[in-house]
């Protein structure tokens, strides 16, 4: 095999960001994917928040196979058999350039990987790194099966287990209480249904947060609008499950029975089923992100922001990827591939949103161990409105005699106000 300048391992969102910039600019770079295609094993939620693509492919989404540009953000919180609502559609989600949009990986993947190629990045699929190669102890390429392909940086983008960061000694081996498991289906739906049912125009589309309905397990589900389809899914962590020996699709499978959700899937069916791990411990599960030839990106990373309504991981990724690739430029214009060198690498990502955001929510994933978010909170919100709007001929009681009497023997008024304090500051 040929020389590159640079070797990148998986073409999801970093991989292919990275491999399109610095084809741009002129390097010999190699992608090496284990899927048939792009985006064949890669799992998201499916919404991409767009901005940062743009700025690489202005109007990106003229060419790019996107679903619906969101235009709708709804947050629901579920107890057993009610649900409550908060919508919030703007103007301003769907006036270019778009904020946000629902898009179907194995799709958007091949596309973004394509791009890549159209600039000059030479891609393989179906292809499995097994070995980092070594001189002395600088990383100075790849060997999968009996190939050695060497390059002067290996860019890991190889999603959420990245065996390659731990063969690079750059992280540990994770722990239960830092990783969540998600599953989701794509539901088959006509367009016209979809439409209807979500009250959209055009190529407008939803995003659903849902909040509780999880058997008592820390996580939430979440459900996004495709064109013809919906993205439905249950995230949990996976301490909680081990403990009480459950199993994810038993997850899946009682949610899909709750009322809310029951409504927006009925008529659908089932055509693509998937899961995959989720780091939940934010900025401080990130890894050591470089070393001598040798950068980490995306997934692979824990690039990954949850705060709670929005989870985000496919613009961290691509802005990880970029940032990757400009350091690799600024290194082979010194010549100088150490890990002194690359350490712009991590300068770089603190002056972009990625590590900025992280920083500002660092809090949010010791909030979420909180099981009362996820149980007792979105019950007691449902009792307490349930309780308001019926009318059944006998006197109201004061909204606090209803909330008294449903924390009961759960938590304590002042344990209540602690959390709703938290909350608000964490937030």
């Amino acid at each position: 095999m040929e020389n590159f300048d640079v070797v990148i391992v998986g073409a999801g969102p970093a991989g292919c960001a990275a491999a399109y910039k610095l084809a741009k600019a002129g390097q010999q770079v190699l992608v090496v994917e284990r899927g048939k295609h792009p985006g064949a094993k890669n799992v998201s939620g499916g919404i991409i928040y767009s901005r940062v693509l743009n700025d690489l492919i202005p109007n990106f989404w003229e060419a790019a196979p996107v679903e619906r540009r969101i235009t709708s953000f709804v947050t629901a919180f579920l107890s057993d058999n009610a649900s409550f609502t908060i919508n919030l559609k703007s103007k301003k989600f769907d006036t270019q350039p778009y904020n946000a949009f629902s898009v179907l990986r194995a799709k958007f993947d091949r596309w973004f990987a394509s791009e890549a190629e159209k600039a000059g990045a030479t891609i393989v699929t179906n292809i499995r790194v097994d070995e980092l190669l070594w001189k002395e102890k600088k990383i100075i390429g790849i060997r999968a099966g009996s190939d050695e392909i060497e390059a002067s940086v290996v860019i890991a983008a190889d999603g959420a287990k990245s065996f390659m960061a731990q063969k690079a000694g750059l992280r540990r081996d994770f722990t239960p209480k830092q990783v969540a498991i998600a599953v989701k289906e794509v539901v088959e739906l006509p367009r016209q249904t979809v439409e209807e049912r979500f009250n959209l125009r055009g190529d407008e589309g939803a995003a659903y947060t849902l909040i509780g309905y999880t058997k008592g397990i820390q996580g939430g589900g979440f459900l996004y609008t495709n064109k013809e389809s919906l993205s439905v899914g249950v995230v949990a962590h996976i301490q909680p499950l081990v403990d009480r020996g459950l199993k994810t699709p038993e997850l899946i499978e009682d949610y899909r029975t709750h009322p809310f959700v029951a409504n927006l899937l009925d008529g659908g069916k089932v055509v693509e089923y998937s899961g995959d791990i989720i780091h939940e411990g934010g900025l401080d599960m990130l890894p050591r992100l470089y070393t001598d030839g040798f950068l980490v990106a995306g997934n692979a990373a824990s690039l990954i922001l949850n705060n709670a309504l929005t989870f985000r991981g496919v613009d961290f990724a691509i802005a990880s990827g970029l940032a990757a690739a400009e350091t690799v430029i600024k290194a082979k214009e010194r010549k100088d591939f150490s890990k002194n060198s690359l350490s712009l690498y991590e300068k770089m990502l603190n002056e972009t949103f990625v590590l900025k955001d992280l920083r500002t929510f660092r809090k949010v994933p010791y909030l979420l161990e909180n099981r009362r978010i996820y149980t007792l909170y979105p019950d007691l919100l449902c009792r307490v409105l349930e309780e308001l709007y019926t009318v059944d001929g006998s006197p109201k009681r004061r909204a606090l005699k209803s909330v008294c009497e449903t924390v009961k023997g759960k938590t304590s008024l002042r344990q209540l106000l602690s959390d709703g304090i938290r909350m608000v500051r964490t937030l």
